[in-house]
């Protein structure tokens, strides 16, 4: 069996598991934020600052932000893979995907928790 460091899961299945779970996390967030959008009837800076406060919905957030890191890691790992031949390209292109994901991750934190 092939293993690749620039997975995150152990094997094919894992990372097919894996992207179906983070998925999921990021639709179930995008139809939570669409029907609360629709459903608040006046939308303020202080209604959107109150929903964002709480902390059932930061840890909300931090776990769409981590599913948005593990969905694009492994499936623009498995593009790069099929698509770009050439090793050096390759390779460049994965870390500079992984650094944009952990960038909007770290950003992501400090802006929910102000750390």
């Amino acid at each position: 069996m092939v293993r690749s460091a620039a997975t995150l899961g152990r094997s094919g299945v894992h990372d097919f598991v894996l992207l179906r779970a983070s998925a999921l996390v990021l639709a179930s967030y995008l139809i939570f934020l669409v029907g609360y959008l629709v459903c608040t009837p006046q939308l303020t800076f202080d209604v959107w600052q109150g929903l964002f406060a709480g902390t059932a919905m930061k840890v909300y957030t931090l776990l769409a932000l981590l599913s948005l890191l593990i969905h694009g890691w492994i499936g623009l790992w498995q593009v790069l893979t099929d698509y770009v031949k050439p090793v050096g390209l390759r390779a460049f292109l994965q870390l500079t995907v992984n650094l944009v994901l952990l960038a909007y991750l770290s950003a992501g934190v400090v802006i929910l928790w102000g750390v």
